[in-house]
Parts: C-alpha cells; sequence; structure tokens
C-alpha cells in the first residue's frame, strides 16, 4: 500500500480543513521574529527592540546618543529630500526601503497617475539643491580634515543605510559637520532662527 504524505499539524475545521491564521496572528508573528532578531543582532533588550529607531543606520546612532535629536532630524529630511528628488525625476533609488514605502504612501512611487507636475518637480528640484549646496560647503570647511568628506559620510549613512559603528573617529566628527549643517538648513538646530526649505 503506497503512503501518502504526511499529515500536516495545527487546528482544523470539522470538514478536516487546516484553519488560517488571521492576518492579525501573521503580522504577531512576523513582529515577535523581528524584535527577537533585533534582540540577538543589537544585544538590545526587548524594550529596545521595539524602538523604531533602531531599523536603520541613522536610528542606531540615535538611540546610543552618538548624535543628538536634532542631527538624527535632519538626517530623516535629508533621506526624505533625497528619495523624492530621486523618485520624482525617475532616477533609481537607493535604500532604505521604509523611506520608499514612505513615498508611496504619498503617492511619488507606484502610481499609474499623471506625471509630476511643474511646481513639484521645481520645488524637489529647489530643496535637492539647497542640500546639495549646504553638503559641497562642509566638505570645502572640511577639505584638510582627516577621515572622508561630510557629503560622502552623511550619504553612505543616511541615503545607502550604512552601519558607521566601526567607522573612524574622524568619520563621525565629519558626519556630525555634516548634519549640524542640515540641521541649520531645515531650520533645525538649537536657536535657529532662519528656516530656507518650504
Amino acid at each position: 500500500m503506497a503512503k501518502g504524505r504526511k499529515r500536516k499539524s495545527g487546528k482544523r475545521h470539522p470538514s478536516g480543513k487546516l484553519v488560517q491564521p488571521s492576518s492579525a496572528e501573521t503580522q504577531r508573528e512576523v513582529m515577535a521574529t523581528v524584535l527577537e532578531a533585533r534582540q540577538r543582532h543589537y544585544g538590545v533588550t526587548a524594550k529596545q527592540a521595539r524602538d523604531e529607531r533602531l531599523g536603520t543606520a541613522l536610528g542606531r546612532l540615535a538611540l546610543t546618543a552618538s548624535i543628538t535629536a536634532e542631527q538624527y532630524a535632519a538626517g530623516q529630511k535629508y533621506a526624505e529630500i533625497y528619495h523624492r528628488h530621486h523618485a520624482v525625476m525617475g532616477w533609481p533609488l537607493p535604500f532604505p526601503a521604509s523611506v520608499t514605502a514612505l513615498l508611496a504612501s504619498d503617492g511619488v512611487l507606484g502610481g499609474v497617475g499623471a506625471p509630476p507636475s511643474r511646481e513639484l518637480i521645481e520645488q524637489v528640484r529647489r530643496h535637492y539643491g539647497a542640500v546639495l549646496d549646504v553638503l559641497n560647503c562642509c566638505d570645502r570647511d572640511r577639505l584638510d580634515a582627516p577621515g572622508k568628506a561630510p557629503s560622502v559620510v552623511a550619504y553612505r549613512l543616511v541615503c545607502l543605510d550604512e552601519d558607521a559603528g566601526g567607522w573612524p573617529h574622524a568619520d563621525h566628527r565629519n558626519l556630525s559637520f555634516a548634519l549640524d549643517a542640515l540641521a541649520e538648513l531645515f531650520g533645525m538646530a538649537r536657536d535657529s532662527h532662519r528656516k530656507v526649505l518650504t
């Protein structure tokens, strides 16, 4: 007599069909797996594993107080402007995927609708140009400083989500310099009275 495949374990309906987990149960299981992996990988507590900042390299620096709250906010704004510019212009997008998902929910990505308006394109170009100007100015100011250029470390951390844990001290100083300049540009710096981008 031929043997069939082994019966799958789990709850069953009276008909014998397996009961499928609800989407809420599936999401809880996925979240539990993610939190467990974060605890194992980053050596954090269960409570710390729930902190959304742990999901990005920029956030992990903020979580460990390696950067200030203003620098963290400036880095997030930089990521948003960078990704929005590339999405509107049709350029390839790097990670983090979380920012890409944010833009998709805003209707910038993934829509089949009309192309972006001329006003949106001009606004995106203006914001992106202002960011590039500030980062280029940082590079000129730190030309003789050791380490990689401020624009390079900011791009690698914020746009490429590269972990900065093994970076030399000079790169961390240049990153702080770039994030401080961006915070001032965005009006996020302490005691800053000007806001350039609107």
